[in-house]
């Protein structure tokens, strides 16, 4: 007996359509695909979350020194005059950030190999670049859905039957994040 599903496709088609899926849950909550997918979806899924969940607490606070560009009333740079050249002034502020422990490292990194990066517009500009920004899927995986299933062993997502599909009458269903 198979250890996977094969979903008829080649072995590098199969990880890219599981990788796009499980991205796709994670960012939005829930999605809609067949049953023999949904069930692989949920074993690569669970084992991120659960990867999270041991980990969302393995990090310290760290204060360090910044160098920032200093900027006007409008946002841009302040420049002065030194020995005739333009330079930017800059100010040192004082930051705390997070510094991952080695097996926190590690889980981000695991993370990083199956999910793919995303970018989110805003929908008054749908179809334009400008205005995009990249969401971190795998810091929303520590800080807001870990946080949420900390207390939970296991069971991270939920399968529901929608019915078949009129193409092919292949069983449809909903996968979320319960």
């Amino acid at each position: 007996m198979a250890k996977y599903r094969k979903l008829g496709r080649t072995s590098s088609q199969r990880k890219a359509l599981l990788r796009n899926q499980v991205t796709a849950l994670l960012n939005n909550g829930k999605i809609v695909t067949t049953e023999a997918k949904a069930k692989e979806i949920r074993k690569i899924a669970e084992g991120l979350i659960a990867m999270a969940v041991k980990e969302k607490d393995n990090f310290e606070e760290v204060t360090v020194k910044a160098k920032v560009a200093r900027k006007d009333k409008d946002g841009k740079r302040v420049k002065e005059v030194v020995d005739g050249k333009k330079v930017t002034v800059y100010d040192e502020v004082e930051k705390t950030i997070k510094k991952d422990m080695p097996s926190r490292l590690h889980a981000r990194r695991e993370m990083l190999k199956v999910l793919y990066p995303v970018k989110e517009v805003p929908a008054a500009q749908a179809g334009k670049k400008k205005g995009t920004k990249q969401v971190d899927l795998v810091a929303k995986l520590f800080d807001e859905i870990a946080p949420k299933y900390e207390n939970r062993n296991g069971g991270y997502t939920r399968i529901v039957k929608i019915g078949q599909r009129k193409g092919d009458a292949a069983m449809e269903v909903l996968i979320e994040l319960v």
